[in-house]
C-alpha cells in the first residue's frame, strides 16, 4: 500500500524514514532538514505557519501533524476544518517516541516492521540503561533551550531520559514540566557539572558559548571553570524522533567514554 503522505514537522518526517516510507513523502515543512534525499519536495512552510491551503491543494492520503511545539494547535485545527486525514503525534518520552513509530505503521499498512523499528529502539534504550545503572558518579547537566529568557527542559521531557541513560543527570529534573523558565541564579545556585547549548532553530554556527561565559558570576561555575561547555546539534536532542539515539551515544561518550566507547550498542 503506498500513500501520499505530507510532513509538517521535522520529527514526524524523521519517523517516516525509521519506518521507511519516506519515499512516500509528497511534501515536508520548512525545518525537515534530514534525510538530504528528500529536500527536493515541495516546502509547505514552518511548523507553525503551515500554509494549510498548499497542503490541501496537494491532495494527500495522509498528514502527519505533531502537538510537540507550543502553537502547532492551529495547524490540527485548520485540517480539521477541511476534512483532510491527519494524525496527530504528541511525545513527551521515549516510549512514545516508539509508540508513534506503532501508530504510523498502522496507518500505512506496515504494522510489522513498525513493531520491529520500535523493538529495536526499545532494545538500545535498555543497552544504555543497563550500563548506565552501573554508573555512581552522575554528573548534572544544564540544558540550555534558549539564551535569553532561559529556558531548560523539566522532569516530563525526553531530555531528562537521555541524561539518566548517558549517565548524567537533567540539572532541572526535579521540576515537574516540559519546559521552565530559569533565571540566571537558578542556574548558579545549583551549579552544574556540564552545560549543555542546544538553542532550538539556532544553527550550529550561530550558537556563541562566549555569551554564557560573560553572564555575571557564571565564569565560577563548576562547568565553566572545568571548560565542560558543549554545543549539541538541535536536531539530535530537540526533536522527538528515532535520531535521539544519535544524541545519546555522542552525549554518554561525552560523559563516560570509558563505560559507552568500547561497545557501541546497536540501534
Amino acid at each position: 500500500m503506498s500513500m501520499k503522505i505530507i510532513s509538517i514537522c521535522p520529527s514526524n518526517t524523521e519517523l517516516c524514514v525509521y519506518l521507511g516510507i519516506e519515499d512516500q513523502l509528497i511534501a515536508i515543512d520548512d525545518y525537515s532538514d534530514w534525510p538530504d534525499s528528500i529536500q527536493h519536495l515541495p516546502k509547505v512552510g514552518p511548523d507553525l505557519s503551515i500554509n494549510l491551503d498548499l497542503v490541501q491543494s496537494l491532495k494527500p492520503d495522509l498528514v502527519l501533524a505533531s502537538l510537540s511545539v507550543p502553537g502547532m494547535e492551529k495547524n490540527i485545527e485548520g485540517l480539521q476544518e477541511r476534512g483532510i486525514p491527519h494524525l496527530t503525534f504528541n511525545p513527551q518520552s521515549l516510549e512514545d517516541i516508539a509508540q508513534d513509530l506503532i501508530t504510523l505503521g498502522e496507518a500505512v499498512g506496515l504494522p510489522k516492521k513498525a513493531a520491529e523499528q520500535a523493538a529495536q529502539f526499545r532494545a538500545t534504550i535498555q543497552r544504555y540503561k543497563e550500563i548506565s545503572d552501573t554508573i555512581e558518579q552522575r554528573p548534572s547537566l544544564y540544558w540550555e533551550w534558549w539564551p535569553n529568557p532561559l529556558f531548560t527542559p523539566g522532569r516530563i521531557n525526553w531530555l531528562t531520559e537521555i541524561s539518566r541513560l548517558a549517565g548524567g543527570y537533567n540539572l532541572f529534573e526535579d521540576v515537574d514540566l516540559a519546559s521552565v523558565t530559569v533565571s540566571s541564579e537558578d542556574v548558579l545556585s545549583r551549579n552544574p557539572d556540564y552545560i549543555c547549548l542546544a538553542w532550538v532553530g539556532v544553527p550550529l554556527k550561530r550558537i556563541n558559548p562566549k555569551i554564557v561565559r560573560k553572564r555575571e558570576n557564571w565564569a565560577d561555575l563548576t562547568a565553566l571553570q572545568n571548560d565542560r561547555i558543549f554545543i549539541m546539534e538541535e536536531p539530535l536532542y530537540c526533536r522527538p524522533s528515532p535520531r535521539l539515539l544519535d544524541g545519546l551515544e555522542k552525549l554518554a561518550a561525552i560523559l563516560h567514554p570509558e563505560k559507552f566507547c568500547k561497545e557501541r550498542p546497536v540501534m
